[in-house]
């Protein structure tokens, strides 16, 4: 359960520096309460699409993962970015990510970020 809450947490960590960064990736609410609601709703979302749907692509695109010497992981983590936004839309979520290329940079963000938050969050091997 603390696993849980702490990739929930760094995944909203993640998705706040890639709204705050780019201005393609628009997280809106009326007040910093509903906007913070908002930002763990759709970091359970990416984290629920990140682990149903990720691997499956990634295992039906493991042939373009050798050709292209693991770049498509970067197209991987923009498609599962948009796919976020596209749920958060269905769901009425406030999330919202403006086209390919800024979901590119986005992925990237949140791939380094979340990273980053992993390494200096506790989790249940500590």
């Amino acid at each position: 359960m603390k696993n849980f809450v702490v990739k929930t947490l760094a995944n909203a960590g993640a998705l706040a520096v890639a709204i705050w960064l780019l201005q393609g990736i628009t997280l809106t609410g009326g007040n910093t309460g509903r906007q913070a609601l908002t930002l763990i709703l759709v970091a359970l979302l990416f984290g629920l699409v990140n682990f149903v749907v990720k691997p499956v692509v990634k295992l039906l695109s493991f042939p373009l993962f050798i050709l292209t010497l693991g770049l498509i992981t970067l197209v991987i983590n923009a498609l599962m970015l948009l796919l976020t936004s596209w749920l958060a839309g269905s769901l009425d979520l406030a999330f919202h990510v403006d086209g390919f290329w800024t979901a590119v940079l986005g992925g990237l963000i949140v791939s380094i970020v979340s990273w980053a938050l992993h390494m200096v969050l506790p989790d249940d091997k500590d």
